[in-house]
């Protein structure tokens, strides 16, 4: 079989980011005014009071100071709290395939390749803009790339579950190049108004290009060793939205189609699971723990990745270990673990090796063993 490397990525930031501050303003200002609306029920005890926000909260829970929006004056409206973006006609672009052309553009830019050379795309990440024609096949046309495209969704995991499937399709042949897509628009599944998780999440594209070893002509290649996949069914971090919800009108618009999590629950299953795949997936490449130099890992919590990093070495993680992005970007979901490894792999000699993880819903998690070549 072939063997394949990442030869390049690409990272769209949107151009308006939100600091804690400017969102902790607006939440709690729609705080005091349901408090003020409800006085009377509240009084009674029919209708719960509202807590107020703080930036020393966000910042303790998460690690969170900022995050990129594609649009930020809507969400900052108490009265709306919603991006603001005008519908788009069919034949214009998409939103979320405009960003990932973007992205894939300075992937196929670092990689050396133009849309001829790549004979796949793949668009993987948590919440697509629609159903269906898929978001790939329209990033397809756009750049003009032949051959074929398909979505996937494994939520928070969508990169490295993307990735593997890259790998598959180079390794078999299938494809000479793979573009694999992360747009993730997370601001469009965020419940604004949830003072638990109102400032986990940003927005984001990542992309990576995949392909054989012996075609590789880039800078910024990196050989794939090993991947491992894991998922597990849990409810603790859920989003019903769906064309199915108008079987039951009732439940239109509640807050179960939003993005929820049991973050409590999440943080005690999920840390020890990412770990031990980490370790299983270093150890099943031939490799042990304290060859492997960085860890690029998803970025939802500041916390998670501490208590991860510490149970996979043993101690507590060295400056440029494990880097962390979500300080500036927060949780962009499947783009996360990929963002750290765009801004933090340059650095890094031939040779060296390094894990990307990623980590969230379904129980999913996903780790690829790469080496700079």
């Amino acid at each position: 079989m072939k063997q394949a490397v990442i030869s390049g990525t690409g990272l769209y930031t949107p151009a308006q980011s939100i600091s804690n501050e400017e969102l902790v303003a607006c939440f709690n200002a729609y705080v005091e005014q349901f408090n003020a609306d409800n006085a009377a029920a509240i009084a009674e005890g029919q209708v719960t009071a509202l807590e107020a926000s703080s930036v020393a909260f966000i910042e303790k829970a998460s690690g969170i100071k900022a995050r990129y929006v594609m649009e930020k004056a809507g969400i900052l409206d108490p009265q709306r709290m919603v991006s603001h973006i005008a519908d788009r006609s069919d034949e214009e672009l998409s939103l979320q395939a405009e960003i990932a052309v973007a992205a894939a553009r300075q992937a196929l830019d670092r990689a050396g390749k133009s849309p001829a050379d790549i004979d796949m795309v793949l668009v993987a990440c948590s919440n697509m803009q629609r159903a269906y024609p898929a978001m790939a096949v329209e990033v397809q046309g756009a750049l003009g790339i032949d051959g074929y495209g398909f979505d996937m969704n494994v939520a928070c995991s969508s990169a490295t579950f993307g990735i593997q499937q890259a790998v598959a399709a180079v390794q078999s042949g299938q494809a000479r190049a793979v573009l694999v897509l992360n747009p993730e628009i997370t601001s469009g599944h965020l419940n604004w108004r949830d003072r638990d998780s109102h400032f986990i999440f940003g927005d984001a594209c990542t992309a990576i290009v995949v392909e054989a070893k012996d075609t590789a002509t880039s800078a910024h290649q990196w050989e794939i060793l090993d991947s491992k996949l894991k998922t597990s069914f849990s409810n603790n971090i859920r989003n019903n939205f769906g064309f199915l919800n108008r079987f039951d009108e009732d439940g239109v618009g509640q807050a179960d189609k939003l993005f929820r999590q049991q973050g409590r629950k999440v943080f005690k299953d999920v840390c020890p699971m990412a770990a031990e795949m980490i370790k299983d997936t270093i150890a099943h490449a031939g490799l042990e723990v304290p060859q492997v130099k960085r860890y690029w890992l998803h970025q939802a919590n500041l916390n998670m990745n501490l208590l991860i990093s510490r149970l996979v070495l043993g101690r507590d993680a060295e400056p440029g270990e494990a880097p962390v992005i979500l300080d500036e970007y927060a949780n962009t979901s499947s783009a996360g673990s990929v963002i750290a490894f765009h801004k933090y792999s340059d650095d890094m000699a031939k040779g060296e090796l390094g894990v990307i993880c990623s980590f969230g819903a379904g129980y999913s998690i996903g780790c690829v063993v790469v080496k700079r070549i």
